[in-house]
């Protein structure tokens, strides 16, 4: 175990429907790397996961939206999965807790669906990312310039296709998160 995230606070956003694996190998790596990792959701309720389509583990959220500052966090996690990123990106305290994220350059880590949340922020626009594919056209009307790519780091910015881009997205947004580096300024 590492202690290279030692004294950091890392935030996992998600809802019901999110892709289990999206958000377990991210948090057992956050907390391997000694970061301290919170779930947090638009409710105190657990939260369901999904092994693509069929019913994961339920998991105990620490601090529902309305709990919570971006300001306490070093890091912001959105795992994917399509329902929790599609509900995540209709609750505007939600989308305003992500967006502070960017205003106050903090490094934001997003994988598969998770994207979608970035759109409704309005953050990534002249931004490099990558996505699940059925996203590309989405962020590419939003502005962003989509890549093909297993992981994509566009200054602070983590962005991933799939469960099989895991092992670099988590190796990545460590990285991140470590060096602190800053996600740059919206246009």
């Amino acid at each position: 175990m590492s202690d290279s995230l030692k004294g950091k606070r890392i935030a996992i956003l998600a809802t019901d429907g999110f892709e289990q694996v999206e958000l377990t190998q991210p948090m057992e790596a956050l907390r391997a790397a000694g970061a301290d990792v919170e779930l947090i959701s638009p409710t105190l309720d657990s939260i369901q996961g999904m092994h693509h389509d069929q019913p994961g583990e339920k998991f105990s959220v620490d601090y529902a939206i309305d709990q919570v500052d971006s300001g306490r966090y070093d890091g912001l996690v959105l795992p994917g999965g399509v329902a929790n990123p599609d509900s995540l990106r209709t609750d505007p305290r939600c989308i305003e807790f992500i967006r502070d994220f960017f205003e106050q350059h903090k490094p934001v880590a997003a994988i598969c669906h998770g994207p979608w949340t970035l759109i409704e922020a309005d953050v990534v626009r002249g931004r490099k990312v990558t996505s699940w594919p059925s996203l590309r056209t989405d962020l590419l009307n939003a502005g962003a310039e989509w890549l093909d790519q297993e992981c994509v780091v566009d200054d602070g910015l983590i962005t991933s296709r799939k469960p099989d881009d895991l092992p670099v997205f988590c190796g990545k947004l460590i990285e991140e998160f470590i060096g602190g580096h800053p996600v740059g300024q919206t246009a």
